[in-house]
């Protein structure tokens, strides 16, 4: 009928796994949701909007948690005119990472040869197009860093030297027309000669790693545990000091407080200097905690100070 009408809907995906959305350089995966509108007499109105679908690739199986370790040796030179070897090993934690997440690497160079070389790593996407029997790849880098130069006769060592990695799509591994798979390449420049390159696949999944937030929470759990010391040396509610009362007995004030002196005729102060006689303070300082002694000896009677004016 004549007006607006809504009409909900919604579909229950295939239970097969489906390939993850892509679109690459000559090919694409897309998923599309189209609406058509049959009107009699008139042609069909249809629309479509695009649905992303992501299969899920876990990096905590054991085959992706493994370490991956490479090393190679290169003669730097031709024929008799050899300068000598450049060594390079390098190692990865493990095969399986995600969008995001920093690689560290680990690496050994050694330079016995006469040029001045520097070392680099890359993260690579290959795009592989499969169709009628024929097979076409694209190979790109999406993310990279640098080292620091290596003199002749010199090493250089990796010790965790990180490389983010950037947004990309997640590897499809199991269609059979197009494969986005990845890799780590460490390699070496070397001046005049080819590059010495070491390549680690890599697989970039969906569902990171749990052992390392659980190494963050192992941290975490240590760290209160060793910090437990200053709960117990700061109370929530600092206690206020004793009292003096509490402290210095009656008996032990008594001693400490001398008799008052007797009264002074002024008349007979008009034909001698002028003295003005102090008392001395009534309540004694609080002794340090630290010299309290809890069987204090007989202390000598403090006599009243006087003062010349």
């Amino acid at each position: 009928l004549d007006g607006r009408h809504e009409f909900p809907f919604s579909f229950q995906l295939p239970q097969e796994p489906l390939v993850t959305s892509f679109t690459g350089k000559y090919g694409s995966i897309q998923y599309y949701v189209k609406a058509i509108l049959e009107r009699p007499a008139a042609p069909d109105q249809s629309v479509q909007t695009e649905l992303q679908v992501i299969s899920h690739i876990d990096v905590n199986s054991p085959a992706l948690l493994t370490p991956v370790l490479r090393s190679q040796e290169k003669m730097v030179g031709c024929w008799f005119f050899t300068s000598g070897p450049v060594s390079l090993s390098a190692k990865i934690e493990r095969k399986g990472y995600c969008n995001g997440e920093a690689i560290p690497i680990y690496a050994e160079i050694e330079n016995c040869s006469s040029r001045l070389i520097v070392p680099k790593a890359a993260i690579f996407q290959t795009q592989t197009y499969l169709a009628s029997g024929k097979t076409k790849s694209f190979r790109q880098m999406v993310a990279n860093v640098r080292g620091n130069h290596i003199a002749s006769g010199s090493t250089d060592t990796w010790n965790g030297k990180t490389l983010k990695i950037p947004p990309v799509s997640p590897s499809i591994l199991d269609c059979c027309i197009i494969r986005v798979e990845y890799s780590l390449a460490v390699y070496i420049h070397i001046p005049g000669a080819k590059k010495l390159m070491i390549e680690m696949p890599l697989v970039i999944g969906t569902i990171p790693c749990i052992s390392f937030s659980s190494r963050n929470s192992s941290i975490t759990s240590q760290f209160s545990v060793d910090m437990s010391w200053l709960a117990l040396t700061l109370p929530e509610h600092p206690e206020a000091p004793p009292n003096y009362a509490d402290v210095v007995s009656e008996e032990e004030f008594s001693r400490h407080v001398p008799a008052y002196p007797p009264p002074i005729d002024c008349e007979e102060q008009l034909c001698c200097p002028v003295f003005a006689y102090i008392q001395e303070f009534r309540f004694q300082p609080p002794p340090l905690y630290s010299e309290v002694d809890p069987h204090p000896t007989d202390v000598e009677e403090v006599q009243p100070v006087s003062f010349m004016l």
